[in-house]
């Protein structure tokens, strides 16, 4: 019976200990010290939360930046979501394919995806086209892509969107990141903010 009680009261105070406490310690020092980061860093327009920096999007408009390819659809609505006559939540799922190189089938989704981008991209040669493009992430939510994949894509989106290419050069630059602490990871392009900012482009003309 002491046992019995020992193990009940141990039990307890490392439920209230790592259950309760524990959770709502770090939580406090993150809304604290990183609140934007605790939220989800949340991307808002005029008020509006329209998506996060950390998880990609799909884009499929032709005025817009193309992110890297998912291997599961990432966005909480979709066409395949529609029921009696309305579009509901979806979910949002991530995760890799797990293809090796010698899949037939990544090799086939990367065939398809290179022609697709091609026909999209008329005067962009197959061989300049950046691996991120063509590639997934391991989560498959990835929200960047490379400077050189935000720049291959300038002269289309300049054609849908009328912009002078010098302006969506300038607007991919001040929406490059460079490497974190300068040492970690290679410089990267947020797809979000650079179709916000051609949302913002477009209205103000």
């Amino acid at each position: 019976m002491k046992s019995f009680i020992s193990a009940l009261l141990t039990s307890l105070v490392l439920l209230i200990l790592c259950g309760v406490i524990y959770p709502l310690a770090v939580t406090g020092v993150s809304q604290m010290l990183f609140p934007e980061q605790a939220n989800g860093s949340l991307i808002e327009v005029r008020g509006k939360p329209v998506g996060s920096a950390l998880l990609g999007q799909a884009f499929t408009d032709e005025r817009y930046f193309h992110g890297r390819v998912s291997a599961v659809n990432y966005n909480t609505y979709d066409a395949q979501s529609v029921k009696d006559g309305k579009t509901v939540y979806a979910g949002v799922s991530s995760g890799s394919a797990n293809l090796a190189p010698s899949n037939p089938i990544l090799a086939e989704r990367v065939k398809q995806d290179l022609a697709a981008f091609l026909k999209a991209n008329p005067d962009v040669k197959q061989e300049d086209i950046p691996t991120d493009l063509l590639t997934s992430s391991g989560s498959g939510l990835d929200p960047d892509i490379s400077p050189q994949a935000a720049a291959i894509q300038i002269p289309a989106i300049s054609k849908a969107t009328g912009l002078d290419t010098a302006i969506l050069e300038k607007l991919v630059k001040d929406n490059t990141t460079g490497r974190t602490l300068g040492i970690f990871g290679e410089p990267r392009v947020n797809v979000l903010r650079l179709n916000i900012g051609i949302d913002a482009l477009l209205n103000r003309g």
